[in-house]
């Protein structure tokens, strides 16, 4: 892994007292107060036995450095006083950040399973605090932590946040930490347990002035790139294209506690797959692939000769689709929209052999990056490579520009709540309200070990991360 490259500059901020996001350079001339993390993309050999679903499942109605497994993002950290370090997973579909202990059965186990990402020891630091054992956190894929909620001190290079609250796994079926950023009503504590919300780590910036507004921007890159960068408190206008699209999130049982938004159409090509979809649909990072309802993605599986594998749940496409011109065009509110070239959805992927797996011609076959949605409609990485996008909790906001791929230069500018008219963010003109895509949740069941999750009645079965190994016998059929 290459180190972080980051910076933290402080200075006294300008101040707007409306709702929308704004962005500035610092009108008192000062630099902006932007935490600026860049990305690592480190890549999975095999990409269904590292299967992992990051979105947590909540009960109720619906539920600097990073690195990239696959698309799997990491953020390089340490906790308590001395440091301990740990890689943790990045993920925008849960709001709790939690670790590991060694104490584990699971990383206590002769695998030494977590040794790579880091294990926590409560009794090793000066800093830490116990707050309460009813920390319990599942996700779709049956993994899950349990354990106590405690603070302890957070670094990241040379920034250090204090009284940081987090979970400790003290059982857990998962080698990976996460550090959730979403909502505040998404953590275990509120959702779960019923008690008041806390300061999760956007949040805590915020509060502590680290960052002047509660929103964070995310640029991925493209699929070919191992680099990428994440900016706490700040936008990079260099890292996108045109203007940014500002959106609302739709609340779910009139909460905010989801970044859903509204899919208003998409197109291949020239062949729409909908012009008045009214859709709701989650942007996470968690999620590898992107997940759409049965009828559009049987229809694009149609156009790029896709063949699907329902016990896998994924289509294949000839490797060749990667070097072909041709467009998926998502529209949200007018006027944002995102053009994800077709050459992003083909994801190569490899054998436990080393080889490339096959169709019965002998061609090569490659991974397409949507799939059909099991329930919950996701935008994953292979859409939001081809975005820059603003997280703006503060104001309940998603802004959408077209990412410009593989810029060297930066113009970085700090978000800070306020509704100024600036050029490098525009409202959508009406924005449309979603009416349909969001449903009733899955209901977590508490108990000794980690979570245990079933569905709802309804069905809906949440999605995440999914990072695949793919084992092949013979060619694909």
């Amino acid at each position: 892994m290459k180190p972080i490259q980051l910076f933290l500059i402080i200075a006294a901020s300008a101040i707007s007292t409306t709702g929308a996001i704004s962005l500035h350079k610092r009108q008192d001339g000062g630099d902006p107060r932007v935490l600026s993390l860049g990305l690592q993309r480190s890549r999975i050999q095999d990409p269904v036995a590292h299967d992992r679903n990051r979105l947590r499942r909540r009960s109720g109605s619906i539920d600097v450095d990073i690195d990239n497994e696959q698309t799997l993002y990491f953020f390089n950290a340490s906790l308590g006083t001395p440091k301990q370090s740990f890689r943790l997973h990045l993920d925008t579909g849960s709001s709790d950040l939690w670790v590991n202990t060694l104490d584990s059965e699971l990383c206590s186990a002769a695998s030494n399973a977590c040794a790579e990402t880091g294990t926590y020891d409560a009794n090793s630091s000066s800093t830490y605090e116990y707050v309460g054992s009813y920390f319990n956190i599942s996700y779709a894929d049956g993994s899950g932590a349990a354990g106590d909620y405690v603070t302890d001190t957070f670094r990241v290079g040379s920034t250090k946040i204090a009284n940081l609250q987090f979970g400790v796994g003290y059982e857990s079926t998962s080698d990976q930490g996460v550090l959730g950023i979403g909502y505040n009503a998404n953590e275990v504590q509120d959702d779960v347990v019923g008690k008041s919300t806390y300061n999760n780590l956007p949040a805590k910036m915020a509060a502590d002035g680290l960052i002047a507004s509660n929103a964070y921007s995310l640029w991925l890159n493209d699929l070919d790139s191992d680099t990428g960068t994440i900016l706490f408190g700040g936008v990079d206008r260099a890292q996108y294209e045109g203007d940014l699209v500002s959106v609302p999130v739709e609340k779910n049982g009139g909460v905010y506690s989801d970044f859903f938004i509204t899919l208003t159409g998409l197109s291949l090509g020239s062949t729409s797959l909908g012009d008045d979809l009214a859709l709701a649909v989650l942007l996470d990072t968690g999620s590898s692939l992107t997940y759409l309802p049965d009828s559009i993605t049987e229809t694009i599986f149609e156009e790029v000769d896709a063949e699907y594998q329902e016990s896998e749940g994924i289509a294949y496409v000839s490797c060749s689709l990667a070097s072909e011109s041709g467009n998926l065009t998502f529209k949200f509110s007018d006027p944002a929209e995102i053009v994800v070239p077709i050459s992003e959805l083909v994801i190569d992927i490899l054998q436990v052999t080393g080889r490339r797996p096959s169709f019965n011609d002998g061609s090569d076959a490659c991974m397409f990056g949507i799939a059909p949605a099991s329930g919950t409609n996701v935008l994953g990485d292979t859409f939001l490579r081809s975005a820059f996008v603003v997280f703006d909790l503060a104001n309940n906001e998603i802004s959408l520009a077209q990412s410009n791929f593989n810029v060297t230069k930066t113009d970085i500018v700090e978000i800070t709540s306020g509704g100024n008219s600036v050029p490098s963010a525009t409202a959508a003109e009406n924005p449309v309200s979603a009416e349909s895509g969001i449903a009733s949740g899955v209901e977590t069941e508490a108990g000794s070990g980690a979570a245990v999750v079933s569905p709802s009645s309804s069905g809906m079965v949440w999605v995440g991360v999914v990072t695949l190994v793919l084992v092949f016998v013979g060619s694909l059929a």
